[in-house]
């Protein structure tokens, strides 16, 4: 027991000055359980992670930013449920700048809790991703990179954060294979089209001649500083040449992955093999993932059951 206290002590002393004195606040002025205390934190932490990763001070937040946060915690597979007792503690933490007098305006005053329950997210057609590959300026530098990212998120299904920390010793371009990282570490071999490879192999042609840091050398897509990219980088890329494309739909990378698997079921593909693809660890998840038409199951059902069908 003493030992535990001994840890829990010295991580607070490791906190900065702005988290003590917030860790503070839900404890004497909120009232909260130590368990509450403790998942504030851990929420808040997501955040000042997010921040920090975009050289944006606490203080300094804007509406955008959290928006920008949000729709990250959708990327990384977080729930409605989940990423709205995140932002819960966000509302907190932002209260208690305001209160604190570190921040004159509360940011998170228009910021839109996500809808409860089961949120389709929105689809692309292959024409739409077309209409959006077709909005990259290719004279750019980041152009030709640019155009590989969003062939291989609409092509493989890939989440973002697979996409960021694809390396080269995962390509196998001669069977048609990437070998992706998913959650818990978890291998899978998804399958890449011809025209996947030939757009990231145009990028090589960029990449080759780039100054890489040290460290760097194996990722697939890099910055101008030739470090590894971000979620948050490939979010906003995208948004942008969706809006470009004259596209209005609420636009993600999820929303490539969730394209690619709706494209392949309604091809006729198998939902054991879209689940394999996409690396669900359970068939439910895909099945509502795939938004399935509860009308079409009827329908499959009553036509190709030997129970059903009719002499």
């Amino acid at each position: 027991m003493r030992n535990e206290a001994n840890k829990k002590t010295s991580k607070e002393e490791d906190l900065p000055p702005l988290l003590k004195s917030f860790r503070r606040y839900l404890k004497l002025q909120k009232g909260f359980s130590p368990n509450t205390i403790e998942a504030y934190m851990n929420d808040v932490g997501k955040l000042l992670s997010f921040l920090n990763d975009n050289n944006v001070k606490p203080q300094a937040t804007t509406l955008e930013h959290l928006q920008n946060f949000a729709a990250e915690l959708h990327d990384m597979g977080i729930g409605p449920r989940s990423q709205a007792r995140v932002l819960s503690g966000v509302r907190t933490f932002f209260k208690f700048l305001t209160i604190e007098g570190e921040i004159e305006q509360d940011p998170t005053e228009l910021l839109e809790s996500p809808q409860q329950g089961k949120h389709l997210p929105e689809v692309l057609s292959t024409e739409e991703v077309d209409m959006i590959e077709s909005a990259i300026d290719l004279s750019k530098w980041e152009g030709q990179r640019n155009l590989a990212i969003i062939e291989t998120l609409f092509s493989c299904g890939l989440r973002v954060s697979e996409l960021v920390n694809l390396k080269l010793s995962n390509l196998f371009f001669e069977e048609h294979f990437l070998r992706v990282m998913g959650k818990g570490s978890k291998e899978r071999l998804v399958p890449i089209s011809d025209r996947a490879i030939k757009e990231i192999e145009r990028w090589f042609e960029d990449r080759n001649s780039m100054k890489i840091k040290a460290g760097e050398e194996d990722y697939i897509f890099l910055n101008r500083r030739g470090a590894h990219l971000t979620r948050t980088m490939i979010l906003i890329m995208i948004k942008q040449y969706a809006l470009a494309a004259g596209i209005r739909k609420t636009i993600s990378p999820h929303t490539l992955r969730h394209s690619f698997a709706t494209a392949l079921l309604e091809g006729g593909a198998d939902l054991r093999a879209i689940q394999a693809m996409l690396g669900h660890e359970h068939i439910k998840t895909t099945e509502i993932y795939m938004h399935l038409d509860t009308h079409t199951l009827r329908e499959e059902i009553l036509l190709h059951h030997p129970r059903n069908k009719r002499k």
